[in-house]
């Protein structure tokens, strides 16, 4: 059996401009980790990554704080907003939880991270399970045609199945299909984006490209802006293969916008000034 038959995932890896993004996500991640500070900070770094990918993931779900609002903040009940940044804060504390879960079960932990992500905010019974027939969704970023509850199931089983085989897929390429695939399912009645960009932040750390979660690719997907984000995606849910290879290289963009970030924060406590 040829490596693209049994692993579907690897085919997209040769798609028009995804080896270069590939390649280029791969220098981009090499040169922050080498970075001075990395061997005696790291811990400060991922910190700081962990929340400015927080602060990228809400503003892609319409809660656009600056990140010294994100960082002064308690209290992230009351107003939708602070919800919202609330619940992606949650989320990325969670994700390094449940590395060992993922490839063994990444339907639980999917359910795992909507039960995060809810925090109370929806129906107890709606927590933490895939939506039924006639449930609505709240996602207003995403207007793709939103796929029925039999579907939903039928595609989660299929990307799960993939994820435990694992393959020779690169990192970047399973983490933008995961993310493209649970924001075209929206498998929950709510924080379906959220989740989608948790998931391929567990992907990418899991997969050894970014074992210690420094390279947010939530801070680059808000800095390449929404409207960037939904095009992109589009790309994806056309299923075309330049579409599917422009959400990937998109994806790509975003992680090495991340590294960037990431790299100032190194820059910022070489110099002492964070």
């Amino acid at each position: 059996m040829s490596t693209t038959a049994s692993d579907p995932l690897a085919a997209l890896g040769s798609l028009p401009g995804v080896p270069d993004a590939v390649d280029s996500v791969r220098k981009a991640v090499d040169r922050v980790y080498g970075h001075r500070v990395m061997r005696r900070r790291s811990n400060e770094v991922t910190a700081e990554a962990a929340l400015r990918g927080s602060r990228g993931s809400a503003a892609l779900a319409g809660a656009d704080w600056s990140l010294e609002e994100v960082r002064r903040r308690t209290d992230f009940s009351g107003e939708d907003e602070a919800r919202m940044v609330g619940a992606a804060l949650r989320l990325t504390a969670e994700a390094g939880q449940l590395l060992s879960i993922w490839r063994q079960s990444p339907l639980r932990v999917l359910a795992r991270l909507h039960l995060v992500a809810a925090g109370g905010a929806a129906p107890d019974d709606a927590v933490g399970r895939p939506r039924l027939a006639g449930e609505s969704v709240d996602e207003p970023l995403i207007e793709a045609p939103l796929p029925g509850a039999e579907e939903v199931a039928g595609r989660l089983e299929g990307l799960s199945r993939l994820i435990i085989a694992g393959g020779s897929a690169p990192a970047l390429v399973t983490a933008a299909v995961v993310h493209g695939e649970l924001l075209a399912l929206r498998p929950f009645g709510s924080h379906n984006g959220l989740v989608a960009r948790t998931a391929e932040r567990i992907v990418l750390i899991g997969s050894g490209l970014d074992p210690k979660s420094i390279c947010p690719a939530e801070v680059g997907h808000a800095e390449q802006g929404r409207a960037a984000y939904a095009a992109a995606f589009e790309g994806y849910t056309a299923g075309a293969p330049e579409g599917m290879a422009a959400w990937i290289t998109h994806c790509g963009r975003s992680i090495e916008l991340g590294v960037r970030e990431s790299t100032a924060v190194c820059e910022a406590l070489q110099r002492g000034a964070a």
